[in-house]
């Protein structure tokens, strides 16, 4: 299985591009889409699940162009959008019975494939509650299941873990992880630990302009030696802001421990310190390199 996207771009406006140029070629496993809002995440989506079509550029499913056959996509397709709505005077198993009926499947197949759905999401004991009682977790693992109710070879979330506590995020992570293998994942966010924790490989993208599509581990190599934690005054803090990239903080009672992104050591008590993704990822998107890092 293969999604592949050949010069994709899409115009809004005369010299307005929601993405542009982008390449990318995807196959089993999750395939992360990072990127800051406004960075055309939503564009490529829409493009990608045949919601709307490229003004330039080509997707393929299995060497199809899905412009021309789009039904050759939508028939393995399983998608999360990022505001998913459901009736909330229906119970969670009547509202996947009412989606499978509209995706075709037959009422054997859809019972013992929802039966299968509530298992793995962790909602067989509150199936027949009514999903208005639901919290926001809960009914984004229901979104998750309607997704999965056709068994689709290409599964697309967008932004599947937003306004989330970190238990639920973690439940959602998990879930996607396992039902990860024998399908291609495309998971759209800005939650960069999300990515970190559950993709094989990372579209990175900025401004519209695809900057990389490696491995996670490939793009922390690349800020290997240039991350570095010390303390600060905290009146110091804002001038620190101004000068470098600083990845996180953390008060402490001598004041605050930065950890910032330089080519050189920021403070003669700065020490160098392993990279996160999330490292990695503000380092790129804040680069003004041309270059760009993909893998075809």
């Amino acid at each position: 299985m293969s999604l592949r996207l050949a010069s994709v771009g899409k115009r809004y406006s005369e010299g307005v591009w929601g993405v542009r140029d982008v390449d990318l070629a995807l196959d089993t496993g999750i395939h992360g889409l990072l990127g800051p809002n406004g960075a055309g995440k939503s564009t490529l989506m829409r493009i990608v699940t045949t919601v709307t079509n490229p003004t330039t550029g080509s997707v393929y499913w299995n060497g199809t162009d899905v412009s021309e056959s789009p039904a050759a996509l939508r028939t393995v397709l399983g998608y999360l959008p990022q505001d998913f709505g459901v009736y909330p005077e229906l119970t969670a198993a009547e509202f996947l019975r009412y989606v499978a009926a509209l995706r075709g499947l037959d009422r054997s197949t859809a019972a013992d494939r929802i039966d299968e759905l509530l298992e793995l999401t962790g909602l067989q004991r509150d199936r027949d509650r009514k999903l208005r009682t639901f919290s926001g977790g809960m009914r984004r693992s229901v979104g998750i299941a309607q997704a999965l109710l056709n068994d689709p070879d290409l599964l697309v979330v967008d932004e599947p873990t937003v306004g989330l506590d970190p238990e639920k995020r973690v439940r959602v992570r998990n879930l996607l992880t396992a039902v990860a293998n024998d399908r291609v994942v495309l998971l759209s966010t800005h939650i960069v630990p999300d990515i970190e924790a559950t993709a094989n490989n990372v579209a990175l993208l900025r401004e519209g302009e695809l900057l990389a599509h490696t491995t996670p581990e490939s793009l922390i190599e690349r800020t290997t030696g240039r991350v570095f934690e010390y303390v600060t005054p905290r009146d110091e803090l804002d001038e620190v802001r101004r000068q470098y990239q600083v990845s996180s903080t953390v008060q402490r009672s001598d004041g605050v421990e930065v950890r910032v992104i330089a080519d050189d050591p920021p403070s003669p008590d700065a020490e160098a310190v392993r990279p996160t993704l999330e490292d990695a990822y503000l380092d790129r998107i804040d680069s003004r390199e041309a270059e760009t890092d993909v893998v075809r």
